[in-house]
């Protein structure tokens, strides 16, 4: 049997050793993964910056609910120039069919 108190220390140790070395490996990959993360807010950051300056050059205004009510008068310009297009094509089959069937007629 053996009673060497130290043997006992010895794997607390290399337990404790094993532990720290491998919290280390984890705070290298969390730092590894905040320096990603600081330099794709920076980059993010600058785009919606750049995408503020393109909004207001070409609309007036970067302010989200403005551009949003801008986008659908915008679509609702859309759709009454689709209708009135509808229509006007409707008209020219109607009389192009009343022009078709008066010379049939003859």
């Amino acid at each position: 049997m053996n009673n060497n108190p130290n043997q006992t220390g010895t794997s607390r140790d290399s337990q404790v050793e094993q532990e720290l070395n491998e919290l280390r490996r984890q705070y290298g990959q969390l730092r590894d993964r905040k320096v990603r993360a600081e330099e794709a807010v920076a980059q993010l950051t600058q785009q919606l910056e750049t995408l503020k300056k393109q909004a207001e050059a070409e609309y007036g205004t970067s302010d989200l609910a403005e551009l949003q009510q801008l986008l659908e008068e915008k679509r609702q310009k859309n759709e009454a120039v689709v209708t009135s297009y509808r229509e006007h094509i409707q008209q020219i089959q109607a009389d192009l069919a009343g022009v078709e069937n008066a010379v049939e007629g003859d």
